[in-house]
């Protein structure tokens, strides 16, 4: 049934013989019902929002005429087709998740299956239209045409099962009983389906393969003693430790490629001259943003510390000491003779804050390796990165991934969980798919940090409910904007994520709880 009124023009396009033709129309809701309590026909009233002569886009408008491939199938492609025109970029998209979550619906209320009751089935599906209340509030534009791809892949072997003719329907069931087996429950089902393409993934798109990560460790540390040795030749009174390379490539938490490395530069400071201030003890107030004081300068004065030529301000200024590494380092060493020894090209990232080397060698991925200065206090480690403390010149960053490895590896070796593979497999997810590429490996360790605060088993046959899990755990931080750090509560590691990104990821998020097969593309 169509109710038309005017102020407005609408195109009817009819298949089987019908013609167009433009009436004026005044914006009414959608009614979609059953012409009958028998039949399975549908009758559908569709109204078009924009076009005001004809020559503008005409709705495509198809009558089912089956409850199969021609009936509810015909409904949701008309909605999918249509849903831009109609409801926006927005509209399409929250369109997208609940056209699937109603066919469900409607697929599971017309047929009960054998091992499981229809009020089950009908509870599921409204759990899945449940999904559509809690939508991202904003979503971006280009975003419809990934859900009519996502949508559109989830609903084929849905829409094979309705067109399945009665005749084999029937034919199954009139087999011997001995002849079936019992089936699982389809939530169980799903769920080893998961588990199996979880593990699938993370052998062979998620994890290196050792020889992988030799062949770089052995050559970053071939990099790092020939910069040490330089700068032990050219700077012999420079207070330095052993240099060593650290981060993911080091602590086998590298995914997709072996290509970066850290090479860690120890700075050695008297305990009588230097004092770490906490960031929460400075002006700056930033947890993360500490400072390095110079004391007891009444008793040793100014020139008793190798460090005190790069005093600002009483204090000792990561950026001076940054520049004078890429005098000593990045623009004096010999780079072409260095790559002719090691049989690579080896040379020198220039432009930026970062001290980084780029490393070609004749096989395998290209491998960068950043030079950090490092200050260490007990567990505390500073780290000399002008790119996270900007504008401060004198701020050191807290680095929390020590604590954050050291926490994972300790739980994981408590009740052998798989909370580092979970890792190395959002991580690699992440990497791959453009929509969550914002999120790198802090936010991901820091997310199971928090869940594993829960009572939630951790053995590897539940990985796959764990996966889910930190899906619509990160759906909640999403939306609230706000993921606190696991040691820092008051820092939040989203910071620095616009709001598009979030409603990007919001949206990628929220069609893989439904689908999370989309996320292992």
């Amino acid at each position: 049934m169509i109710k038309l009124g005017e102020g407005q023009q609408c195109h009817f396009r009819m298949w089987g013989g019908g013609v167009i033709s433009p009436v004026k129309v005044t914006p009414l809701p959608i009614h979609i019902y059953p012409s009958t309590e028998t039949e399975s026909h549908l009758s559908l009233c569709f109204l078009i929002l924009s076009g005001d002569s004809a020559g503008q886009e005409v709705m495509d408008f198809r009558w089912g005429r089956s409850r199969g491939e021609e009936g509810i199938a015909v409904v949701i492609n008309f909605l999918l087709a249509n849903a831009r025109l109609v409801l926006g970029v927005g509209g399409a998209a929250v369109l997208g998740i609940a056209t699937l979550a109603v066919k469900r619906l409607i697929e599971r209320a017309g047929r009960a299956a054998e091992d499981e009751k229809v009020e089950q089935k009908m509870s599921e599906s409204w759990e899945e239209l449940g999904l559509v209340s809690a939508s991202p509030k904003s979503i971006r534009k280009g975003l419809e045409n990934v859900v009519m791809k996502h949508v559109a892949k989830a609903t084929k072997p849905q829409k094979a099962d309705l067109c399945q003719p009665q005749q084999q329907k029937s034919s199954l069931n009139e087999r011997p009983v001995k002849a079936l087996e019992p089936q699982r429950p389809k939530s169980l089902q799903l769920s080893l389906t998961l588990q199996d393409r979880l593990q699938q993934y993370y052998s062979t798109r998620a994890a290196l393969a050792p020889e992988v990560v030799h062949r770089a460790q052995s050559l970053a540390l071939d990099i790092c003693i020939e910069v040490q040795g330089f700068l032990h030749s050219t700077n012999p009174d420079m207070p330095l430790g052993e240099m060593s390379l650290g981060g993911s490539l080091l602590d086998d938490l590298q995914v997709v490629r072996a290509d970066h490395a850290c090479l860690l530069v120890p700075l050695q400071l008297e305990p009588s001259l230097w004092r770490l201030i906490p960031g929460e003890e400075t002006l700056l107030t930033h947890p993360l943003h500490w400072m390095v004081r110079r004391v007891n300068l009444e008793y040793f004065p100014r020139g008793r510390s190798y460090w005190d030529r790069f005093l600002v301000g009483g204090y000792l200024s990561c950026r001076a000491l940054v520049r004078m590494l890429s005098k000593a380092v990045m623009e004096t060493m010999n780079w072409p003779s260095l790559s002719s020894t090691l049989d690579c090209l080896v040379r020198p990232v220039l432009g930026g804050d970062e001290l980084k080397l780029e490393i070609r060698p004749e096989r395998g991925d290209t491998l960068f390796i950043s030079i950090v200065p490092v200050l260490r206090e007990a567990d505390v480690v500073l780290t000399a990165q002008v790119e996270l403390t900007q504008p401060w010149d004198s701020a050191w960053h807290l680095s929390l991934y020590p604590w954050e490895t050291q926490r994972l590896t300790q739980l994981d070796s408590a009740d052998q969980g798989v909370r580092r593979s979970l890792l190395k497999t959002l991580k690699a997810v992440c990497r791959h798919c453009p929509a969550l590429r914002p999120l790198t490996a802090a936010p991901l360790a820091n997310l199971i940090l928090h869940l594993s605060d829960k009572d939630v088993d951790w053995s590897e046959g539940c990985l796959s409910g764990r996966f889910q899990q930190c899906v619509w755990e990160l759906i909640g931080y999403l939306e609230q904007g706000v993921l606190p750090s696991y040691f820092k509560p008051s820092v939040n590691m989203l910071n620095g994520v616009t709001e598009e990104e979030v409603d990007e990821m919001g949206f990628m998020l929220y069609c893989a709880v439904s689908e999370p097969d989309i996320l292992l593309i």
